[in-house]
């Protein structure tokens, strides 16, 4: 009878050894950095993904912010994360194809230092003119600063951003000698902009749009070659007489080094996710495009967008710290 007793307890120390691997498998976390504070655009999207993401993988996926250097900060860390999967960032575009032609001690090579995984999204950015500014289209907007030079400021969600530079082809192309000033991101930009401190914001248009529907602000145009799905009465800037177009993306990566097979894991997952009705729907909300492409195709995006930003970010004049 112990004989038995004890083939059986045995049985079951080996049952539960051999099932530990799986048990442990399924806890796992994944972190996925976002360099922004909560609130924003990349913040919001991230989220969405994460909730589907974890049915998809069977495991926990957070999101961790880790706000600064528009973005760098999150890279940075990424870079010295191990390759297994457990810790990713999802990126807006301008920390990989803006910030190399800026800074000359970046601390990362976006082609080389990180493995590419998944397109998040696409957007371009809303032209949003809050109580600061007068009333009225863009261009009267921009005539109203061009005579009051020591308010034309405009805010974006960091230093080095795409909006920045979408905002500073504005101010060339309009001939308004337009300010920049630099949040640490999106949702306080928009906040300051509702309370008057900048007249104008360039942005992704979530960061505006719900603010713009209760009439606290006015989002004047869109950046894009097409009117926004979410704001179909918002001409394009060109429609508005500014010859400028700027577009951007949302990328998850992960560290050098990653597996081809864990790749393929996450990369089904965001496309499992984008794929869903009510992830579209709320991403359309946004303003933003939920669109999805594998590795290969980020990585080619990436460096088509980097091509783009080259001449435009050398001619601004902009100078950047070392």
């Amino acid at each position: 009878m112990k004989r038995r007793q004890f083939a059986a307890q045995a049985a079951a120390v080996i049952a539960a050894a051999a099932t530990a691997p799986m048990a442990f498998a399924q806890e796992r976390t994944t972190r996925i950095l976002v360099g922004f504070p909560p609130g924003g655009s990349a913040d919001v999207v991230a989220r969405l993904l994460a909730d589907k993401m974890r049915v998809s993988l069977g495991q926990n996926v957070i999101i961790d912010n880790k706000p600064g250097a528009a973005g760098r900060l999150a890279l940075g860390e990424l870079k010295r994360s191990p390759p297994d999967g457990s810790v990713l960032v999802f990126s807006p575009s301008g920390a990989m194809v803006i910030h190399p032609w800026l800074y000359s001690n970046l601390g990362y090579d976006p082609a080389k230092d990180f493995t590419p995984i998944a397109l998040g999204s696409t957007f371009d950015f809303a032209v949003t003119a809050g109580p600061g500014a007068p009333p009225g289209d863009l261009k009267t907007v921009l005539a109203w600063m061009k005579a009051n030079p020591a308010k034309a400021n405009y805010a974006t969600s960091g230093a080095g951003t795409v909006p920045h530079f979408a905002g500073q082809l504005l101010a060339q192309a309009a001939g308004v000698p337009m300010t920049h000033v630099a949040y640490r991101g999106g949702a306080p930009a928009a906040q300051d902009l509702i309370g008057g401190q900048v007249p104008l914001m360039v942005d992704t248009a979530s960061e505006t749009i719900e603010h713009h529907r209760a009439g606290k602000v006015r989002i004047l145009a869109v950046t894009g070659e097409q009117r926004s799905r979410a704001l179909p009465d918002v001409p394009t800037l060109k429609e508005a007489g500014i010859n400028v177009t700027a577009d951007a993306f949302f990328g998850l990566y992960g560290p050098p080094g990653m597996s081809p097979e864990v790749v393929a894991r996450i990369d089904k997952a965001v496309a499992d996710a984008l794929r869903m009705p009510d992830v579209q729907d709320r991403i359309y909300a946004l303003g933003l495009v939920p669109a999805h492409a594998g590795p290969a195709e980020l990585a080619a995006i990436q460096a088509a967008h980097l091509k783009r930003w080259e001449m435009p970010i050398k001619n601004s004049g902009f100078k950047a710290e070392s």
